[in-house]
Order: structure tokens, then C-alpha cells, then sequence
């Protein structure tokens, strides 16, 4: 086979949102590799979730709480990799051109990682990592490409993108490399409801010029390359896993 490897024995990892779909899958890979891996939600416990948790620690995280999130940094005793993940679009279900809800996706999608990662600086600065330690932020196409339906979530991972190359700069001397992955449209809750608009999804696949959606997995292994020591020399960059979605 000609499928990468990776080993992160003894490695610390915190995912957030790896609760589903691309975050399950992000945490699955890293600890398959054989890393310690922490997982963030927002129910109270594992035990809420349908999925199975068991092999990963886990931590309540509200991304939008200041108090939440330096709550988790604090319990932290150390770390290698963070990996950015949670977010959403349409916070609390609404109109995201209503002037609230635009602030309360930015809030969830850009201000609450940049929170975290500032936060996890000290233990990223001290972790020994080959390859150095690792920060990997998920964006989105609607960074590059207009989605009007979405202005808010898009402006946010927008502004995470550029977020990755301030950040890659800045930390470059303490060890810090920041990258970030920008998945195309891949199976998730997200873009489950395109199922039941059949033209719609029939116009992203045709936008795709692979033919068709991507998988959480495949979003997982471009995660662990950035974070590998294969990517030693790699930091601001931002890896599209798109099927080919930004060339159309």
C-alpha cells in the first residue's frame, strides 16, 4: 500500500470539536499513531455523545467563552499538537447577515481560537517534538471563494487564515510551526442537509473537478502530515484538501 504513516508515540494532542465527523476522524488518526490524545465537546461528558470517546480524553469546551477556554488551557499539563477544529456556521440557527448573529460566528469561528492557541503558547513552546510543535487551524473554501449565505463564517475563516500566517511568523523562533488545512466539501453534519437538495449538490460536485465529496479521513492525514516531522520546514502555509474545488 501506498498510504503514509506517521508516529506520534508520546505525543500530547488537543483536538477540538473531535467529538464527529472531521474532528473524530483528526483524533482517530493521531491516536491511531499513537498519541495522547484530548478531544473537546459541549455536553458535560463523553458519555453524551453517541460516538465512541473511549480512547480519547475529554474536555467541556464553549469555543465562545473566554473563562472556558482559559479554564481548559489550565488543565493542560502539556502539549505537542493543537489542532483547531471546532466551529460552525449559522450560530444558534439564524440569519448570519443579522448584525448579532455575523458577531456571534466570528466570535465562535475566529476569536475563540485565536483565544486557545494564544492561551496553549507557553506548552507548545516547551514541547520537544520532532519537527518542532504544531498548531493546524481548519478553514473553509468560503475563505477564498464568496458564499453569501455564510458571511459571517466566512469572514471568520478568513480571518483565521491570515491569523495562520501572523501566528507561523511570530511563533517561528519559539519552535511553533502554524499551518492550516482548508477541506473542500466533505461528508459531515455541515453539508448533510445539501442530500436533500439534490441541484445544490449536484452544482458543488460539478464545481469539484475530482467528481466528488471528500471523506473526513482524508482531511485527517493532510492534519497529521502538517503536524509530522515530514513537514519540519512548513509553517504559514494553508494546504487546500478540495478535490480540486479552488481551480474552477
Amino acid at each position: 500500500m501506498n498510504r503514509a504513516t506517521f508516529d506520534f508515540t508520546d505525543t500530547a494532542v488537543l483536538v477540538t470539536g473531535g467529538t464527529s465527523r472531521i474532528g473524530h476522524a483528526i483524533a482517530t488518526v493521531f491516536a491511531d499513531a499513537g498519541a495522547d490524545v484530548t478531544v473537546t465537546g459541549t455536553k458535560s461528558t463523553a458519555g453524551d455523545y453517541d460516538v465512541d470517546l473511549a480512547r480519547f480524553a475529554y474536555r467541556m469546551l464553549e469555543v465562545r467563552d473566554p473563562a472556558s477556554i482559559t479554564a481548559l488551557a489550565e488543565s493542560l499539563e502539556r502539549l505537542d499538537v493543537l489542532v483547531n477544529n471546532a466551529g460552525a456556521n449559522f450560530p444558534g440557527g439564524r440569519d448570519e447577515w443579522e448584525p448579532d448573529t455575523f458577531a456571534a460566528a466570528i466570535e465562535l469561528n475566529l476569536n475563540g481560537p485565536m483565544r486557545l492557541t494564544t492561551a496553549c503558547r507557553p506548552l507548545l513552546a516547551a514541547s520537544r517534538l520532532d519537527g518542532g510543535a504544531s498548531v493546524v487551524n481548519l478553514v473553509s473554501m468560503s475563505a477564498f471563494r464568496s458564499v453569501p449565505i455564510v458571511p459571517g463564517y466566512g469572514s471568520a475563516k478568513a480571518g483565521l487564515v491570515t491569523l495562520t500566517r501572523n501566528l507561523a511568523r511570530l511563533w517561528a523562533g519559539d519552535g511553533i510551526r502554524v499551518n492550516a488545512v482548508a477541506p473542500g466539501v466533505i461528508e459531515t453534519r455541515m453539508t448533510a442537509p445539501m442530500a436533500q437538495l439534490p441541484d445544490l449538490l449536484a452544482a458543488e460536485i460539478a464545481h469539484t473537478p475530482m467528481g466528488r465529496l471528500g471523506s473526513p479521513r482524508e482531511v485527517a492525514g493532510a492534519v497529521a502530515f502538517l503536524a509530522s516531522s515530514s513537514a519540519a520546514y512548513v509553517t504559514g502555509a494553508v494546504l487546500a484538501v478540495d478535490g480540486g474545488y479552488l481551480l474552477v
